[in-house]
């Protein structure tokens, strides 16, 4: 589902929700600000989420420009994903999340 400019609301909120709204994307978003990883490392960080929809999440991050998919030919084959400079400059969101969950959470208790 890579979306092209025309495509993109014109509210920017909007926009950053339809490239990584959805909770996997973000999970994704997360774990790959650590650093590279394998997609069975991103599997079992994330927790419940399928083989197929991860495949799916990966492919759209990658069609929009958040993710690098770099395959290596071996036997068997590697597959790492890495963030590009657009996806890490998403860390301030990320951030920005995190320390709003915290806060609520805190309020919660």
């Amino acid at each position: 589902m890579a979306v092209t400019a025309r495509e993109l609301p014109a509210c920017p909120v909007e926009t950053t929700l339809t490239l990584i709204g959805d909770k996997w994307k973000v999970l994704i978003l997360r774990d790959l600000l650590l650093g590279t990883k394998r997609f069975g490392e991103l599997r079992k960080s994330i927790g419940t989420v399928s083989q197929k929809v991860l495949t799916t999440q990966l492919r759209q991050m990658e069609q929009s420009g958040l993710v690098i998919r770099t395959v290596y030919a071996e036997v068997p084959p590697r597959v790492e994903y890495t963030l590009t400079e657009l996806g890490y400059s998403l860390r301030p969101v990320l951030d920005a999340m995190g320390a709003w969950g915290t806060e609520y959470k805190a309020k919660q208790a």
